[in-house]
């Protein structure tokens, strides 16, 4: 965690709730990313993120003084377990249920947390050593922060590819663009996010 995020939660754990405001808004790009790839699964569109990741703040406000963590991955697994139950209750309003799902909740926070570590394993390689990547923020949230600097086209086939996991088949369609001009789309998004994250082009 760095200095300033660390400061930002002790002041937050003290009762400043501007803290808590900057701190939560650091991670809102990071969350909205996983949002939307939940949401899109199950939703199409028929919400959106953003209005998610704004009930998961407003869950945090209420629960920070539960926060027992210290580090930025203890915060950011405490945040995506409540953005876990705000898609939960989502989904519930938009299909009718009314008990809480526990086992859907579950399945979130496992489907949350996957996605995340695609973000932070996999997606572009890093070259830094584990003192470096300790010392800075984890890969997922520079990589939430790179995807949503890029071009609108590059943001969503990155998406569909490695966080939905769909075929370049099923892109394509979902994108409405031939598999060929899918699979070009898509090389030239990876070699700008590279670009983007300072690695090699």
């Amino acid at each position: 965690m760095t200095l300033d995020a660390q400061l930002l939660l002790n002041q937050a754990r003290g009762g400043s709730e501007k803290a808590l405001g900057q701190l939560l808004e650091s991670y809102s790009r990071y969350l909205t990313l996983l949002a939307r790839v939940q949401i899109g699964r199950r939703l199409q569109g028929k919400v959106d993120p953003s209005d998610v990741v704004q009930e998961t703040f407003l869950e945090a406000h209420r629960q920070i003084a539960n926060f027992r963590g210290n580090s930025e991955g203890e915060l950011v697994a405490w945040l995506r377990r409540i953005l876990a139950g705000q898609i939960a209750l989502t989904l519930r309003r938009f299909l009718g249920t009314k008990g809480r799902d526990l086992k859907l909740e579950r399945e979130l926070a496992a489907q949350l947390d996957q996605s995340s570590e695609i973000l932070d394993g996999g997606l572009v390689a890093s070259n830094s050593t584990p003192s470096q990547h300790a010392s800075r923020r984890e890969q997922a949230l520079l990589l939430a922060d790179a995807l949503d600097r890029l071009p609108e086209d590059y943001r969503e086939v990155i998406i569909l590819r490695h966080l939905e996991g769909l075929s370049f088949a099923e892109v394509s369609q979902r994108m409405e663009r031939s598999e060929d001009s899918v699979q070009k789309l898509w090389v030239r998004a990876l070699a700008n996010l590279r670009r983007s994250l300072g690695g090699a082009p």
